[in-house]
């Protein structure tokens, strides 16, 4: 039965812009550009029906393996679009995160991000996630170092290291995990999304690709959604 309950955090993993050129005759770039209008769109009908958090993987770990050309276009890509999303979120009350290692890009759009950051850390609706230079491996592993060096401080004990400690370790600390996760483009895998975060998060992989994706296809994610019965490992009372 659906419950009709609006997922608090909605992470969409942006796939299909390269198949999308491909299939338009036109540069990948291009498919990038495109995918980034519709990612503006989708943020928008996520702060018009008040979702708490949304998460998308923009730029993983894995993605420096691209052609130059590739690269040096979705950089650019965030020359342009991160400090108009800036003044849109500030237009919209929303707070911008970036999880992943941005020390890896050139130093000006490290810059940008960080005064992205900074300038909407005061805005209290949707909280925007971008993962960028991101993996969820490479972010446990930097977990991990945190508890380390707190070990060998002298601060913890090795078995008195938690699950909440590991969570607040991590990039996300403070965000609830995601409730659904979207890949579009219909390819069934993470590809090393929120690995920790995902233990219990409902998949949905529809096929088409990400700068088609639409409200419409936003609203039946989330009535799918709506149609899974989370048990989180648990069971009902009624269910032997």
């Amino acid at each position: 039965m659906e419950q009709n309950n609006q997922p608090r955090h909605i992470a969409v993993i942006l796939d299909g812009n390269g198949r999308w050129a491909k299939k338009k005759g036109v540069p990948r770039a291009i498919g990038h550009k495109e995918g980034c209008e519709t990612l503006k769109h989708i943020l928008d009908t996520c702060y018009y029906k008040k979702i708490e958090f949304f998460s998308v993987y923009a730029f993983s770990t894995e993605n420096w393996k691209r052609s130059q050309a590739e690269v040096k276009a979705l950089i650019q890509l965030m020359r342009y679009y991160l400090p108009r999303l800036e003044k849109r979120s500030m237009e919209r009350n929303t707070k911008v995160r970036i999880i992943g290692d941005i020390g890896g890009f050139p130093e000006d759009v490290q810059k940008i991000m960080r005064h992205l950051i900074e300038t909407t850390a005061v805005n209290t609706g949707l909280t925007f996630i971008m993962g960028l230079n991101y993996g969820g491996r490479d972010e446990l592993r930097r977990a991990m170092v945190k508890l380390a060096q707190r070990v060998k401080d002298g601060e913890l004990e090795p078995e008195e290291i938690t699950e909440a400690m590991i969570s607040a370790s991590l990039d996300t600390a403070d965000i609830p995990d995601p409730d659904v996760i979207i890949r579009t483009s219909g390819e069934m895998r993470l590809s090393n999304f929120m690995t920790w975060q995902s233990a219990y998060s409902e998949l949905e992989f529809p096929t088409v690709l990400w700068p088609d994706f639409s409200d419409a296809d936003l609203e039946e994610a989330i009535r799918v959604y709506n149609s899974r019965d989370r048990r989180f490992g648990g069971r009902k009372e009624d269910e032997a």
